[in-house]
C-alpha cells in the first residue's frame, strides 16, 4: 500500500513537469512538494526507531549527493549571473560576429557560438544569449524560426562535453562513471552533428544581413572576474584529471576568489558587492533538481528502480541508450538520468559516453524535451510545438549521426 502511494506521488510529479505549460504550476515547486511528502511518508511508515534510523541514513546519503550538485551549480550560475549582468557576454558576442554577414555564414557561426557557449554556461543562459544575438540581425520569420531550432540543438549538444554545460553530464560524472578527459571526446560528435544541421538549414538560405553595434561599458574588475571564471573551468578539469580533486571544490575556490576581488575592489565610491549576485541565480532550477533527486532517491529505496534496470538491460546497452535519448524528448532528462544512475546498470566506458550524449542531445527532438526548447518557445513567437515538428526529421538525422560517431570514437579510444 505504501509503495503504491509513493509511486502515485512520483507519477503526479512527472505529470506536473510535462503539463507545466498547461497548469501554469511551477515544476520546481510541485516536484519539491512531492519529493518532501514522499520521504515524510517513508518516515511515518518506518514503525520503530531501528527502521527510522535506516530511513534517516538513506535520506542523508541522498542529501549528500544533492548538496554536491547544488553547490556546483550555484557556483557556476553565480559567475554567469555576474558576467551577464555586466554585459561581458554581450561584449564577447559583438567582438566575435561581423556587422555584415551572409545568412548562410551567420547560421553556421550562430550554431558554433551556441555550441561552445553552452559548454561553459547552463542551457538556459546559453539559449537566452544566443537568441539575444538573433535580435541584433534583421531576419524574416522563417529564418528566425530555423535559427531558433538550430540554437536549441546546438545548446543541448554543446553541454554534453563539459560538466559545466549540462546537468545530466555532471550527474553521470559525479557518479564516477566517466572521467573528465573522456567527456571531452564528446565535443567531436557534438560539433559534427551541429555543423551538419547548420549545413542542412542553410541550403536554401540566401542574402546578407547586418547588425547595429550596441555600446557596453565595463570595468577592469569585470574583465578580472571573467578571467577568474575561465581559469576556474580550466583548473577544474586539470586538477580533477591530475589529482582527482572534486569539481565542486575547485569551483567553490574560484567563487571565493570572486568574492575576495569584490571585497577589495571599489567602484563608483562604493564597495562592489559581488556576493549579491547569488540572488540572481535561478533558484527554481536548483529547487527542481532537489525535488527530482528526492523522488528518485525514494524510488530507489522502495525497489521500483529495479524494474527500470530490467527493462534497460533487456536490450544491448547501445540500443537502450539510443532510445533513452529519444525518450528524453518526452520525459525530462534530469529525472530520467537520475533514475538510471540510481538503478546502477553495468555499463562500460563507451556505453556510459553513449548515454551521456543521448540524454543530453535527445531532448532536442521535441521542443518540450529540454529547458532550451521551452525558453526558445517563450521568446520566439514564430516557434510553436507544431511548427517545430517539421524540423524533427533533420534533428533526428543529426542526433543519430552524433550518436553513431560517439560510439565509434568511444570504442576506438576507451574500450
Amino acid at each position: 500500500m505504501l509503495n503504491t502511494f509513493l509511486i502515485i506521488l512520483a507519477v503526479l510529479a512527472l505529470l506536473s513537469i510535462v503539463f507545466e505549460e498547461v497548469t501554469h504550476l511551477n515544476k520546481a515547486k510541485t516536484t519539491l512538494f512531492f519529493g518532501c511528502i514522499s520521504w515524510v511518508a517513508l518516515f511515518m511508515a518506518a514503525g520503530d526507531p531501528t527502521n527510522e534510523k535506516i530511513v534517516a541514513h538513506q535520506l542523508n546519503e541522498n542529501l549528500l549527493e544533492i548538496a554536491t550538485l547544488w553547490l556546483f551549480l550555484m557556483s557556476t550560475m553565480t559567475f554567469v549571473a555576474y558576467l551577464n549582468a555586466k554585459g561581458m557576454i554581450q561584449i564577447m558576442v559583438q567582438k566575435l560576429f561581423p556587422q555584415k554577414v551572409s545568412v548562410r555564414m551567420l547560421m553556421i557561426q550562430v550554431a558554433l557560438f551556441a555550441l561552445v557557449l553552452s559548454a561553459f554556461c547552463d542551457n538556459v543562459t546559453a539559449t537566452l544569449v544566443s537568441l539575444g544575438l538573433l535580435t541584433t540581425f534583421k531576419l524574416d520569420k522563417q529564418m528566425r524560426r530555423r535559427m531558433a531550432v538550430l540554437i536549441i540543438f546546438a545548446v543541448n549538444s554543446g553541454g554534453v562535453a563539459l560538466i559545466t554545460g549540462d546537468v545530466t553530464t555532471l550527474m553521470i560524472f559525479l557518479g564516477g562513471h566517466v572521467h573528465m578527459s573522456e567527456l571531452l571526446m564528446l565535443f567531436i560528435p557534438s560539433a559534427v552533428s551541429v555543423i551538419l544541421l547548420a549545413t542542412l538549414f542553410s541550403l536554401k538560405a540566401e542574402g546578407v544581413v547586418s547588425t547595429t553595434p550596441i555600446k557596453h561599458t565595463y570595468q577592469t574588475v569585470d574583465v578580472l572576474i571573467a578571467i577568474v571564471f575561465f581559469c576556474t573551468i580550466i583548473m577544474t578539469m586539470l586538477l580533477n584529471i591530475l589529482f582527482g580533486i572534486p569539481p565542486v571544490l575547485t569551483f567553490l575556490t574560484g567563487l571565493s576568489i570572486m568574492f575576495l576581488i569584490g571585497h577589495t575592489t571599489h567602484s563608483n565610491k562604493e564597495e562592489l558587492k559581488i556576493l549579491e549576485y547569488i540572488r540572481q541565480v535561478e533558484y527554481d532550477t536548483l529547487l527542481f533538481f532537489l525535488g527530482i533527486l528526492l523522488l528518485v532517491g525514494m524510488l530507489k529505496e522502495i525497489g521500483t528502480l529495479d524494474m527500470l534496470t530490467e527493462a534497460y538491460t533487456m536490450f544491448n546497452p547501445n540500443i537502450s541508450n539510443f532510445f533513452t535519448g529519444i525518450g528524453s524528448a518526452l520525459i525530462d532528462n534530469v529525472p530520467l538520468t537520475a533514475a538510471l544512475l540510481k538503478a546502477n546498470p553495468v555499463l562500460n566506458t563507451p556505453e556510459w559516453l553513449g548515454l551521456t550524449y543521448s540524454v543530453g542531445v535527445g531532448g532536442s527532438l521535441l521542443i518540450i524535451g529540454s529547458a532550451s526548447g521551452i525558453v526558445a518557445m517563450s521568446k520566439v513567437k514564430e516557434l510553436t510545438f507544431v511548427s517545430y515538428l517539421k524540423y524533427v526529421p533533420a534533428l533526428f538525422l543529426c542526433y543519430s549521426v552524433g550518436y553513431a560517431i560517439t560510439l565509434f570514437l568511444a570504442y576506438r579510444l576507451f574500450d
